[in-house]
């Protein structure tokens, strides 16, 4: 692939190296989700995996917000 532009390399390349986290499947409030952790009690919803459509009129859980939770291990 050829990249034509006026930008330095290491601009261009900047970041391609560092590793993206892939996001984690919870469920909160009865609300299946995925999220991006960010620390061990805090994540960003990246989209919701409900079969309920009143769980996506509802602002608390739009993409983009910043939530706390509590890890819980299942025993599944």
């Amino acid at each position: 692939m050829t990249h034509y532009t006026i930008l330095p390399m290491e601009a261009v390349m900047e970041g391609m190296e560092s590793e993206v986290q892939p996001p984690v499947e919870i469920v909160m409030n009865g609300v299946m989700m995925q999220v991006l952790p960010l620390n061990g009690q805090q994540a960003t919803i990246v989209r919701l995996l409900s079969g309920n459509p009143q769980d996506y009129l509802n602002p608390q859980y739009s993409p983009g917000r910043l939530i706390e939770f509590q890890p819980v291990l299942s025993t599944e």
